[in-house]
């Protein structure tokens, strides 16, 4: 049976820093449009507060995240353990995007580990928190973090992934605006 927290207590900050991975889902308005679920890992998510988390949103292939918060900010972040008890883990809320070279990115940037490619800090209020028994999650064993993000990103240099991202992460799948243009003189 399901259970509603009102904050992220201790119990749930402890489980949550255990785990290696986890998802995040956002949608724009329109009817249409289409829904967003990424994994995400490399150690990227920090709880701030009790109904506070941010995680570090290292550069990829679209940008629907991004593009979703800049629109409505709704997001779900979920957990779930693929080793030992089963359990399933929900932060419900309203994310704000902080792009990487903002004051708001460089402020929040202390609670992480700077990663080469990290495009933007997602940070989000927390207005429900809901656990779940997980038993029908298979049991996966952790054997590392994959390092191809990483070695990409350290071929490109900073201005390589910058490039990429104007290139490719400008707008999402619905044609919504993504990360900010950057004039030529900016980059």
């Amino acid at each position: 049976m399901g259970k509603e927290h009102e904050t992220i207590n201790e119990g749930l900050c402890e489980w949550a820093g255990k785990q290696k991975m986890f998802f995040v889902s956002t949608a724009p308005l329109s009817g249409d449009g289409r829904v967003n679920c990424s994994p995400k890992g490399m150690d990227t998510f920090r709880i701030l507060g009790p109904k506070t988390v941010a995680y570090l949103d290292l550069t990829g292939s679209g940008v629907e995240t991004i593009a979703h918060l800049q629109e409505n900010g709704r997001i779900t972040i979920m957990f779930c353990a693929f080793e030992g008890s089963p359990n399933i883990v929900r932060f419900y809320g309203k994310g704000k995007v902080l792009e990487r070279g903002t004051p708001e990115y460089e402020a929040k940037l202390e609670h992480f580990d700077e990663q080469l490619g990290a495009r933007a800090i997602i940070h989000v209020d927390v207005d429900r928190i809901i656990d779940s028994c997980g038993y029908s999650i298979p049991h996966y064993q952790f054997v590392g973090e994959r390092d191809i993000l990483t070695k990409w990103s350290e071929r490109k240099g900073q201005e390589g992934v910058e490039a990429y991202n104007q290139e490719n992460n400008l707008q999402s799948l619905d044609g919504l605006p993504g990360v900010e243009p950057k004039s030529p003189s900016s980059s």
